[in-house]
């Protein structure tokens, strides 16, 4: 579909600087270590490119699928999770054709910076009011997913009103994108919480969003309840754990991105269905990277519809893993260097 004619310059720079101070610190709460954090948000941007793949049905003949900003804020912090996103975004704007590559400015502010502040600053929020529980961590990341995607719908709005070509009420395409994408979040929300409690439940320390969430013990002295004296750091958990906690969510994302991503739903998503439905695709243009052969998610002179879109899942995967893991490594690595 179409996206507005301006293009906010992409936040990298910002993005760099906070994602440094992210990667190098993630060790210091005894969990991966500085040294294999680069993998882990490698495969949080792996496994959010596969999800994506899973359109579900939403009704009235539209889909949707995650938008990943606030399951990478809450896994990896904010910073190394709006470049996850801007790394999907990149491989599926190169590879498979998906999403222009002259608007990916656009896509990575409306798909990666809003939905991660919005879901951040909702996630920290409902934190301070909940009570210092993991089952909160879950609760708020529900909420602050489902918040995030309408808002990115209704920050796409103020963009097409501002560039917008066709001439479409602004007041329906915001009820209608905030409408289709409300519903849209509920899915956006139950994926996050569902992936955070999962990741919560074998390694709480590795959920950027957990740290510190713990709730001190109590002893009773004389008839009052005081603080227990504070334990000894955590021992950082063995490097094999952390190997085996990769390993399995990267099979993880190969299975549902080469596998169950057969079986999403063919239904236009939530911005290709009220772009036909207003008119507002009326000017779009065949993409660029047309002819790659793994455009529209499918192996080209592959004849097996089945095997070639599993096929381009698992290259899309395996590249996102290997790009994503090289930028977070290089950002970690310029932190290292700038502190020598």
């Amino acid at each position: 579909p179409p996206r507005p004619a301006p293009h906010p310059p992409a936040p990298h720079g910002a993005a760099l600087r906070g994602a440094r101070r992210e990667l190098a610190g993630a060790g210091d709460t005894g969990g991966l270590g500085a040294e294999r954090t680069a993998p882990l948000a490698g495969l949080v941007a792996a496994f959010i490119f596969a999800v994506q793949m899973l359109n579900f049905p939403v009704g009235a003949g539209t889909s949707g699928h995650l938008l990943g900003g606030a399951l990478a804020a809450i896994l990896v912090g904010p910073w190394t999770g709006v470049l996850c996103v801007s790394v999907v975004l990149l491989m599926q704007g190169i590879l498979f054709a998906d999403g222009g590559l002259t608007a990916l400015g656009v896509n990575i502010t409306t798909m990666g910076v809003v939905t991660v502040v919005t879901a951040y600053a909702v996630f920290r929020g409902l934190l301070a009011l909940l009570p210092a529980k993991r089952r909160s961590v879950t609760v708020a990341s529900f909420a602050a997913a489902l918040v995030s995607v309408p808002a990115a719908a209704a920050f796409f709005t103020a963009l097409f009103a501002i560039g917008g070509t066709t001439d479409v009420s602004v007041g329906k395409v915001l009820t209608a994108m905030v409408g289709v994408h409300t519903l849209i979040g509920i899915g956006e929300g139950a994926i996050t919480a569902a992936t955070v409690g999962a990741v919560l439940a074998v390694r709480p320390d590795l959920v950027h969003g957990a740290r510190g969430l713990t709730t001190p013990l109590k002893l009773r002295i004389g008839g009052e309840l005081v603080d227990a004296p504070a334990a000894a750091p955590a021992a950082p958990a063995p490097a094999r754990s952390a190997a085996a906690l990769w390993a399995t969510g990267l099979a993880t994302a190969l299975v549902l991105a080469g596998v169950v991503s057969f079986y999403a739903s063919a239904d236009p998503d939530g911005l290709e269905k009220v772009a036909a439905d207003h008119g507002i695709d009326q000017r779009a243009q065949e993409h660029a990277a047309a002819g790659s052969p793994l455009a529209d998610y499918a192996v080209k002179d592959v004849a097996d519809e089945r095997l070639s879109g599993g096929l381009a899942g698992a290259i899309g995967v395996g590249a996102t893993v290997a790009v994503g893991t090289g930028v977070f490594w290089a950002a970690r690595g310029r932190r290292r260097a700038d502190a020598v």
